[in-house]
């Protein structure tokens, strides 16, 4: 699915809650223009943007990428460094959320963020280097952990060959 569609479903989520783009900005530190610009197609959203517009909306972040799609078992998003592979099976009632996310070779950059609930990573294939309140360590092939999405974090692959892991966050406020 197109970055254009994320922001024509973002559009119809915000106007559906009757948010203005100034009250979404201020709800989730995001700048008006930018969600402007995301609305109409002509940028791309990042993990961390996702997650404060999802959570600003009361949706799960699935809900940009989910909707109508009837190939959704082979739905992968592309979300600027991040490939997503969303595996809800279009439940949209659980307390969790389980994507699959697939990261290149030196995908390095970001902002730490945070968000409600909690989040549980399982790595699938490569070496995963997580940052959880400014400690950063690696979980290799069939590691995992779970932490209280509330602190800061973010994930990067500093290695030489693609890193898949499966992230399943809850919804819990």
């Amino acid at each position: 699915m197109p970055t254009s569609s994320i922001g024509f479903t973002l559009k119809d989520l915000r106007k559906k809650r009757k948010m203005t783009l100034k009250e979404l900005a201020d709800e989730t530190g995001v700048s008006i223009s930018f969600l402007s610009q995301v609305e109409r197609g002509k940028s791309s959203v990042t993990l961390e943007s996702l997650r404060k517009i999802s959570d600003a909306l009361n949706v799960d972040p699935s809900a940009f990428f989910a909707e109508g799609d009837t190939e959704r078992d082979e739905l992968a998003i592309r979300l600027e460094r991040f490939y997503y592979k969303d595996l809800s099976n279009g439940v949209e009632e659980a307390d969790f959320s389980p994507i699959l996310v697939t990261l290149h070779p030196g995908e390095n950059e970001g902002n730490a963020f945070s968000h409600h609930g909690y989040e549980f990573i399982f790595v699938v294939e490569g070496v995963l280097t997580v940052e959880v309140d400014g400690r950063q360590y690696e979980l290799g092939e069939q590691q995992s952990t779970m932490f209280d999405a509330r602190q800061t974090h973010y994930w990067f692959n500093l290695t030489d060959r693609d890193v898949r892991f499966l992230v399943v966050s809850s919804k819990t406020k």
